[in-house]
């Protein structure tokens, strides 16, 4: 089973994001800012992070600048999923490593095909 990790800090939006990945056969870790969830991949590194970008704590960027650096921090695949449709935000998130961009509001089709992308669907 494919491990997740969903960094949000609304909780509705990680409760649809929970339902929709669980569907879709991925075991859920949920953190509410980029802080919790650079201890959640200290401890178990996911197949798949799933990351907003404005959080209070860490934000998304800084939280995907620091997992690449951590040890076995390049393997995650890093979909940022966000409301920021600029394309100075999309092209600064994949230049520190992120692997595919979702705007919000998203749905299981939008998710599915994105994690085809990156190889995990």
């Amino acid at each position: 089973m494919k491990h997740c990790l969903i960094v949000d800090d609304s909780a509705v939006i990680r409760k649809v994001a929970r339902r929709i990945l669980e569907e879709m056969a991925f075991s859920i870790k949920e953190a509410e800012n980029g802080e919790a969830a650079l201890s959640i991949c200290q401890s178990e590194m996911p197949d798949v992070v799933l990351l907003d970008w404005n959080m209070p704590v860490m934000d998304g960027y800084e939280f995907l600048t620091r997992l690449r650096r951590m040890p076995g921090g390049d393997k995650p695949k890093i979909l940022f999923c966000t409301t920021e449709n600029d394309i100075g935000h999309i092209t600064r998130a994949l230049q520190a490593g992120a692997d595919e961009y979702i705007m919000k509001p998203f749905d299981k089709d939008i998710v599915a095909a994105k994690l085809q992308e990156v190889g995990l669907a």
